[in-house]
């Protein structure tokens, strides 16, 4: 048993949900509107799709990374469409006085859920993984070696998420109502950019 996969799967998972990009906006925007619980939740929904796409490139599934492949238009509309929908709805959200831990929010499960779902509609995540796996030698190792690979991406990348609700949840508590409609405005329309160009990019429009 080689525990330096473990390390190395935790400083992949660790990067590559470190990222910027509309998973990381839209966790923000989750913990800022409904509480540091709710952004962490989150976050570990898109530490388990990490490691889904990692534990793919860890034992050298190809079969499954082509169809993935194959299927990158269809996923990239679904993602596209979700993300675009949700810029809807953070544009027209309202603050809620002081913190804002509104009755209506999606539950737990659905938060999880959701950004799962849309984490593992991107195909550049599994390309990500089958990349830099490929580059550091990591990739079809199988057994012991790739499920070490797979729970340290997990770990790795829950570890970023934990840190970076943390922080945010810690200031939401200064932000007043006012700041949080902003907020919901400027990050609703980042997210549909993102999800404009998802959608032109499965288009092959750009």
């Amino acid at each position: 048993m080689d525990l330096t996969f473990f390390a190395r799967g935790l400083a992949v998972g660790f990067t590559v949900a470190a990222a910027v990009g509309p998973i990381s906006l839209l966790t923000i925007r989750r913990t800022l509107a409904h509480g540091r619980l709710y952004g962490l939740v989150s976050g570990m929904g898109v530490a388990l799709a990490d490691a889904s796409y990692g534990g793919i490139a860890a034992f050298g599934l190809t079969a499954v990374t082509s169809v993935l492949v194959g299927a990158r238009v269809a996923l990239g509309l679904i993602g596209g469409i979700f993300l675009v929908w949700l810029a809807i709805r953070t544009i027209r959200a309202r603050a809620a006085e002081g913190a804002p831990e509104t009755d209506d929010r999606p539950g737990l499960a659905a938060a999880f859920l959701s950004i799962y779902g849309l984490t593992m509609t991107n195909p550049m995540t599994i390309l990500s993984f089958a990349g830099i796996f490929a580059g550091l030698g990591l990739a079809g190792h199988g057994g012991v070696e790739a499920t070490l690979l797979t729970v340290g991406v997990f770990l790795g990348s829950s570890l970023w998420w934990v840190g970076l609700t943390f922080v945010v949840g810690h200031v939401r508590t200064r932000l007043t109502p006012e700041i949080l409609v902003w907020i919901n405005r400027i990050s609703g329309c980042v997210l549909f950019v993102f999800g404009a160009v998802a959608i032109l990019v499965a288009l092959g429009a750009v």
